[in-house]
């Protein structure tokens, strides 16, 4: 299995009850989780595929019954675990929207300034999401809330962008 064809959804924080329950942290990409039939844990940096007996949904968290999970003590040996799904099983977005993952490495150019760079992570603070790109050997973040992206273009992976003035000399 290729990490690169899966997306994170979360991760494990901790054990919960006796019977080899967990309680998942969901991430902002996580999808309605009611229909998903298996997950799959890393808890040895391997992907490994875990069935879901039970899960009950509560907001950002879910309490989930794993199949051959069936004490704290291994549980717990899950705790910190990421949580992925293959990524042919996330929801399609609407046109101009994008997951996270699917952004990275797109080349960013600015309508006036011309190529800036590459985007290298993108991050979430709060309700806030933040290209960050790397430019002249510095990192820029260019909030993806309001009017600077002009456009995605997920083919020829290539985001335009019109920054105000002097932004770049922050």
């Amino acid at each position: 299995m290729d990490i690169k064809d899966y997306f994170k959804i979360g991760y494990v924080s901790k054990s919960h009850g006796l019977k080899g329950e967990v309680t998942i942290v969901l991430g902002p990409d996580c999808p309605d989780l009611e229909e998903v039939k298996s997950i799959f844990l890393d808890p040895q940096n391997q992907l490994a595929p875990y069935f879901i007996q039970h899960i009950s949904v509560k907001g950002v968290k879910a309490y989930v019954k794993l199949e051959d999970v069936n004490t704290p003590e291994q549980s717990l040996a899950l705790k910190g675990a990421s949580i992925f799904l293959p990524k042919s099983e996330r929801p399609k977005l609407e046109r101009g929207e994008f997951y996270n993952d699917e952004v990275l490495g797109f080349e960013v150019t600015d309508i006036d300034e011309g190529p800036l760079g590459y985007v290298v992570e993108v991050q979430e603070a709060g309700p806030n999401r933040y290209l960050i790109v790397k430019y002249l050997n510095k990192d820029v973040m260019i909030p993806l809330n309001g009017p600077f992206i002009k456009s995605v273009n997920k083919s020829k992976k290539k985001i335009s962008v019109e920054l105000p003035d002097g932004f770049l000399k922050i």
